[in-house]
């Protein structure tokens, strides 16, 4: 019904930031909790209506953003998070590996959020499955009309070798999605620019500064 609307928001936002693609994304209703799943009801939209959606306030409340985050963390205690280029829709952000699910994440009719978290890691940092250990379960945090699922992927790596790699990675992509990897080892390394859900989650896994 705001057809009109939504094409001239994500017009000005083109203008900003040319790069914009209006590609298809799933966005949820109906999330459901139970003491061992996570169950929801997705449906297509774009990404042009997505973004109004969320410019705006979040104005229908029956609906959220349920997306998966690749929570990488190195082998002394490290937390890698990446800084949203500048040609992205989420510039200057600095979170894990992430992205609302697409089409590309249906499996059998199904979302496959895992399967979501591994294509994000590997487009986002070049990191594939061989560069970590997946954990066994997931962490969900709740925040109004975001639901993050986040799962913990080990490196055998040190933070300042996991970080080289990944801006190896960065340096060889023609257009690469990160600007920048952040090591977030203590509670003060959590800036402004860290989402408050992902604040949260760090803030409650990451000791204070010694």
């Amino acid at each position: 019904m705001r057809r009109g609307e939504i094409d001239t928001h994500f017009a000005s936002l083109q203008r900003e930031t040319p790069q914009l693609w209006n590609g298809r994304v799933l966005l949820g209703r109906e999330p459901r909790f139970t003491e061992d799943a996570f169950c929801a009801d997705y449906f297509e939209t774009d990404f042009a209506s997505f973004l109004a959606w969320r410019d705006w306030g979040f104005p229908d409340a029956a609906v959220f953003n349920g997306f998966g985050m690749g929570a990488l963390r190195s082998r002394d205690g490290a937390y890698a998070l990446g800084e949203m280029a500048a040609h992205t829709a989420n510039a200057g952000k600095v979170y894990f590996p992430a992205g609302t699910p697409d089409l590309n994440d249906i499996r059998d009719g199904r979302v496959d959020i895992a399967s979501s978290v591994i294509r994000e890691v590997e487009e986002e940092t070049g990191l594939t499955e061989a560069d970590y250990q997946v954990a066994g379960y997931w962490d969900c945090v709740v925040a109004g009309p975001l639901i993050a699922l986040m799962r913990g992927l080990q490196s055998d790596l040190g933070g300042e070798a996991l970080r080289q790699r990944i801006e190896m990675n960065l340096a060889e992509q023609a257009t690469a999605e990160l600007a920048a990897i952040h090591l977030m080892r203590h509670r003060g390394d959590i800036t402004a620019a860290v989402p408050p859900y992902m604040a949260a989650f760090l803030a409650a896994r990451l000791p204070d500064a010694v």
